[in-house]
């Protein structure tokens, strides 16, 4: 595992610098042409966010996967410039006009985004033809597939799969529906999300007052949400496929989110033995499902959209046994600490608790606030978080 590389998403510098500091070995990032337009960082931070990474060691990517229209070329080529003067490690791309403008325009290394869709060995080669230097497989790959085609461009680039967060009801992404019911374009970064919306009928065009009920059961009217990924069980059987890079979703999810995946997987790739499922049970998500890539069926959850877990973070560390709060917790509450490079998860009873103005208090209970809190004599370090167990 060591020549692994686990790759984590970064919305913005904070969840870049957790993302590091978990374990990460690469962060990938999106500015004005990537395809999470509310998770891009702006391009005067571009350049911090790729130093930051660069100063601990670590590769930063940066998306431009949108599907370009004609109006949108003369601004790449200018901000390809940029992404090369500032010393990107790779732009992961889907469209092969920008693909194009990378060759003729700069030196960058070349991914190819899993929007591209690519499913079989042939693609994949024809890509590398083009000049890329990673495959990153659609989602749509099985076991099967991903191993033939890692083996049939053995040593000629590298093959990146997703390994863990959301997953869409579209085609490698690629939905229309946002932009017909919310004029929110997926494919250009504004996916609103409407396959978790909660439908209760369907309506033929051409027979408005007639309505199908768009249910399976008496819960059933999510017919579009997806469950989430997780294949955290199954790493060891992915590198054997060839697999050199391990993605995680998520560069719109919380800084808890990033640190919380980002650890555990760091953790099962250095090979520790503990129980991977429950420690990502910890971390808000749908119910799990290993994808196309080990599983045949039904992929999504009708019953509802929420996510779900079995802890939630009750603040983050900023050192000095203070707390930035995040959800409710109260004097006497057990809570667990999550350490950056630690394998063990310490736990305590949170005998005091301060306000900012020394006031004790037993209900910590203002978002974002922060708290004082008495250990027992464990100290706190920065950018640890706080979880208590739900109950």
């Amino acid at each position: 595992m060591k020549n692994i590389e686990l790759l984590a998403p970064a919305g913005d510098m904070n969840r870049l610098r957790l993302a590091v500091k978990y374990g990460a070995d690469a962060v990938y990032l999106g500015g004005r042409f990537g395809l999470r337009a509310s998770a891009a960082i702006e391009d005067d931070y571009l350049k911090e966010a790729v130093s930051c990474a660069h100063s601990h060691g670590k590769k930063a990517y940066v998306t431009v996967n949108i599907f370009a229209r004609n109006a949108d070329f003369d601004a790449i080529e200018v901000y390809l410039k940029r992404l090369r003067e500032i010393d990107v490690d790779a732009v992961i791309v889907s469209d092969l006009g920008v693909l194009k403008l990378v060759r003729e325009n700069t030196d960058l290394e070349i991914h190819i985004s899993t929007q591209a869709n690519v499913l079989n060995k042939f693609t994949a080669e024809e890509y590398i033809k083009l000049g890329a230097k990673r495959i990153i497989l659609a989602r749509e790959c099985s076991h099967t597939e991903i191993k033939e085609i890692a083996s049939h461009v053995m040593n000629e680039c590298d093959i990146e799969v997703f390994v863990h967060g959301a997953m869409c009801v579209s085609y490698s992404g690629r939905c229309m529906i946002s932009n017909y019911m919310t004029e929110r374009e997926a494919n250009r970064g504004e996916c609103a999300q409407p396959c978790r919306y909660k439908y209760t009928a369907l309506v033929e065009e051409f027979r408005p007052s007639e309505r199908w009920a768009a249910e399976e059961d008496s819960h059933g009217t999510y017919i579009m949400n997806s469950k989430d990924l997780c294949l955290i069980n199954h790493l060891d059987e992915l590198v054997s496929c060839g697999v050199t890079s391990f993605k995680i979703e998520g560069r719109m999810k919380s800084e808890y989110y990033v640190a919380a995946t980002v650890n555990a997987y760091r953790r099962a790739l250095n090979g520790e033995k503990f129980d991977y499922i429950k420690e990502i049970d910890k971390v808000p998500h749908r119910p799990w499902t290993t994808g196309f890539v080990f599983e045949k069926g039904n992929h999504l959850f009708t019953e509802h959209s929420n996510q779900i877990s079995t802890h939630e973070v009750a603040g983050m560390c900023l050192g000095n046994n203070k707390i930035l709060q995040r959800n409710v917790f109260c004097e006497g509450d057990e809570l667990e600490i999550l350490s950056p490079g630690k394998n063990h998860n310490l736990t305590f009873k949170a005998k005091s608790i301060k306000d900012e103005q020394g006031q004790i208090i037993t209900r910590a209970n203002k978002a974002n606030a922060v708290y004082f809190i008495e250990t027992g004599g464990i100290t706190l370090e920065p950018d640890e978080f706080l979880r208590k167990k739900i109950i």
